[in-house]
């Protein structure tokens, strides 16, 4: 039962960090989208691939971080996060930000644990689509 409510604790914790990344950013896509492009400016990656990725990510993590939150497809949420997270891995080494690469780190170790512990994941709208 302990397992049950821990990984329900876990779930949401991660759901919640990419939901609330997304959200704050939904409103303000342009000022962000900026704000990105600046930070790859002097990397070898051009426009044409960042600017879509700016507008395209706060939209990814929202809707990733609502199905592990809510436990809606939580396998596919679960493993689209861990391919955002994987792709802000990437773009956080080209630039060489490291303050930032531990967080996304821990981000994966959450996921590959709740991925692995999926069986648990008992307090979900997954369960009630299942019955």
């Amino acid at each position: 039962m302990d397992t049950k409510w821990a990984y329900l604790l876990s779930r949401l914790a991660i759901g919640l960090s990419f939901f609330g990344h997304g959200l704050v950013r939904l409103p303000k896509l342009a000022g962000f989208s900026h704000w990105m492009t600046g930070q790859f400016s002097k990397s070898f990656l051009p426009d044409a691939l960042v600017i879509p990725f700016s507008y395209i990510l706060p939209f990814a993590e929202f809707i990733a971080g609502l199905m592990i939150i809510l436990g809606l497809f939580t396998r596919q949420g679960l493993l689209f996060a861990g391919l955002i997270s994987l792709a802000l891995i990437f773009g956080t080494t080209v630039i060489e930000n490291w303050e930032a690469l531990p967080s996304q780190l821990i981000h994966v170790a959450f996921l590959s644990v709740l991925i692995a512990y999926l069986p648990h994941n008992s307090y979900a709208v997954d369960k009630l689509i299942k019955k």
